[in-house]
């Protein structure tokens, strides 16, 4: 055949056979990097078949940056060994922001390792080394790649259920293919290695990159197998993009909440409690009491009943619902009492089944809206514990409705305004849905009837919501699809946040019951809610999305009096005395410090108002008002002061 008929741009067009997705495209190699060819990514020297839809891949789409910062690490992984020649090679995948590769060496990389392997990394860029895709046999691939281990070990992989970790962007199923990094004047062989691609056309189609950090990581992530040394790092579309990125990751760092709640006094690690174990010291009790006050209010206004269920539970509970199959390994080992195994339990929900079932339910109780502030316990490893926003032991904000399927749609609508509602009144202002559905794996249970119609359920929800709505396949609990709400904080970072879930698996595992109306016997469904994620997690978000300067309402300390002088103190003292009244929470320093360091640390502590005193505001009855921002009024009578700390609390206002 020497023409081909090609879709493109939503047209036909006829090519000659032969034609590249480049040459098809019209591609300069720079701004379209790749091609999509009947939904599959491929290089741009990929050869287009008769009836195939060929769109372009920008270097600045999500797939774009992916397959650059695949080649980023190529490109990092050929400077490693022209510099550490006995390094053998693990896996390289792009990640969300940027790259890794992981390396059996003998000694760990060091910060002047890293500066030396990014010079070479941009001579290499410098050249224009061209990526050049070709198939291999297994026993070619074994035959070129014999001295590189755990690449063996990925061939006996291809195509296994076992390979996993990043196994299958090096390998893949079906096709075992070959990367070349050839000389751009040459075609000389300049480094070689196992991946599936796509690429980009070649190495100087990297525009901006910077390696950032190196780690440990075991082989395929397994503790049984050899560590590795992983390095990592980041690449962009363009300098300025990077840049953008770069100094985000700093405002990122001055905002880790673990730093600041260091610098705050509100909360600590002790290491005789273990990892993923935090305590709350008083400032940051308040604020979780505040948090939780608020929920408590919003839910009991909503027509929420408060539950309470215990830390522990007999195991035979979770084969019931169905977790220890599919969530055991994220479980902390059971222990044996008077001949039973019990575990502290990782989740409310079977007890809240229980309390369902305790008794007879009529329609005319639905939906039933139970909620908890419940303590669970997740076998977390400890590679991923961070801070406060991944603990192992946590107090979710749970609840589990119970209604009809006529009460489904309309009861998830409300409970995504409302789960809307509460995170703006938290301050979060943008949100996107990921709407997470079953795929084929064998890890879910239930009909499939039953699945299509609660994932149309909440996607109509979603929908209806007129938010963007992202699709995460596969991605569902085991017994249910799941909405999450994906909100942006001050500096542009996505974080999961609340989630629903609908389940009609679990009524089904502990035979739960309501009376209809005709009298026959029905099966609720079950809406599973986690408004906050955990109270601990959230708290983390908060204080990061506001770098520790926390709203009044939630500050710790909303007031703090600042004497010019002793003899100013009781004047300070008595309005302290008329703002606790309306329950502000006021200090007045009365330390040996001058002024300044007093306002100083007012401001270090991050305290949203400061009420200063001297002679004139005594003798004026007023205080001088400053603000956490810096500005200030003066003469501000002490009535007019107290009204705008109160009114400032009770809105919610952000200073």
């Amino acid at each position: 055949m020497s023409e081909l008929r090609i879709t493109l741009d939503g047209s036909e067009r006829v090519v000659p056979a032969g034609t590249t997705a480049g040459q098809a495209l019209e591609a300069d190699g720079r701004t379209v990097i790749a091609a999509r060819v009947n939904g599959q990514l491929r290089d741009l020297e990929h050869r287009v078949a008769d009836g195939d839809l060929v769109e372009p891949v920008e270097i600045g789409s999500v797939d774009g940056r992916a397959i650059m910062r695949h080649s980023a690490a190529h490109v990092m992984a050929q400077a490693v060994q022209e510099l550490h020649p006995e390094a053998r090679l693990g896996i390289g995948p792009p990640v969300e922001n940027g790259f890794y590769y992981d390396f059996d060496v003998a000694e760990p990389f060091t910060p002047d390792d890293l500066k030396r392997i990014e010079k070479r990394m941009r001579e290499i860029v410098k050249q224009g080394q061209r990526f050049s895709r070709r198939a291999v046999s297994d026993d070619e691939a074994r035959a070129e790649l014999a001295a590189e281990p755990y690449k063996l070990e990925l061939i006996g992989l291809k195509g296994s259920a076992s390979a996993e970790d990043g196994a299958n962007v090096e390998v893949g199923a079906g096709e075992l293919t070959i990367y070349d990094n050839l000389d751009a004047k040459s075609g000389e062989l300049c480094w070689k290695d196992l991946c599936r691609g796509p690429h980009v056309p070649t190495t100087r189609v990297i525009p901006a990159f910077k390696l950032m950090r190196t780690g440990g990581a075991y082989w395929r992530g397994s503790e049984k197998n050899p560590q590795l040394q992983r390095i990592y790092g980041t690449a962009w579309e363009s300098r300025e993009r990077q840049d953008e990125y770069l100094a985000m990751l700093a405002e990122a760092e001055k905002r880790d909440h673990r730093k600041l709640g260091a610098e705050l006094d509100l909360f600590s690690f002790p290491a005789e409690l273990g990892s993923g174990l935090p305590v709350f010291h008083p400032k940051g009790g308040i604020i979780r009491k505040e948090m939780e006050d608020y929920m408590r209010q919003r839910q009991m206004e909503a027509g929420y009943e408060f539950v309470n269920t215990p830390h522990l539970t007999k195991s035979s509970l979770f084969e019931i619902s169905g977790h220890l199959p599919y969530y055991g390994e994220d479980m902390f080992p059971a222990f044996e009492l008077d001949g039973v195994d019990y575990r502290v339990k990782p989740m409310n929900c079977p007890m809240h089944n229980l309390i369902f079932r305790a008794r007879g339910r009529s329609y005319r109780e639905l939906p039933l809206r139970l909620c908890e502030f419940g303590s669970v316990y997740r076998y977390e490893k400890s590679g991923v514990v961070h801070g406060l926003t991944r603990v192992r032991g946590m107090t979710q904000d749970d609840s589990h409705i119970y209604a009809t399927k006529e009460q489904m749609g309309d009861e998830i609508k409300s409970l995504l305004q409302f789960v809307l509602s509460v995170l703006r009144d938290f301050g979060l202002r943008e949100f996107y849905l990921e709407l997470s559905t079953r795929d084929e794996s064998d890890k879910f249970i239930g009909d499939d009837a039953d699945w299509a119609e609660a994932t149309e359920a909440l996607r109509q929800a979603a929908v209806d919501s007129g938010l963007d709505l992202m699709d995460d396949p596969g991605g569902a609990a085991f017994y249910g699809p799941k909405i999450s709400v994906q909100a942006r904080d001050a500096i542009g970072r996505t974080w999961q946040l609340s989630t629903i879930q609908l389940d009609f698996n679990q009524p089904k595992r502990f035979g739960l019951e309501y009376q209809a109306a005709d009298g026959t016997r029905q099966q609720p469904v079950m809406i599973h809610r986690a408004l906050f994620g955990s109270v601990e997690r959230f708290m983390g978000v908060l204080i990061e999305h506001y770098a520790g300067a926390m709203p009044p309402w939630l500050a710790p300390v909303q007031v703090v009096g600042v004497p010019i002088g002793d003899a100013h103190v009781p004047h300070l003292e008595k309005v302290a005395a008329a703002l606790r009244e309306h329950g502000i929470r006021i200090e007045v320093d009365s330390s040996s410090d001058r002024m300044q360091k007093k306002i100083r640390n007012a401001q270090k502590q991050k305290i949203p108002f400061m009420l200063l005193a001297g002679d004139d505001d005594v003798n004026a009855d007023a205080v001088s008002f400053r603000y956490r921002n810096g500005e200030q009024k003066n003469g501000v009578a002490i009535q007019d002061a107290v009204d705008e700390i109160v009114k400032a609390v009770r809105e919610r206002v952000q200073v």
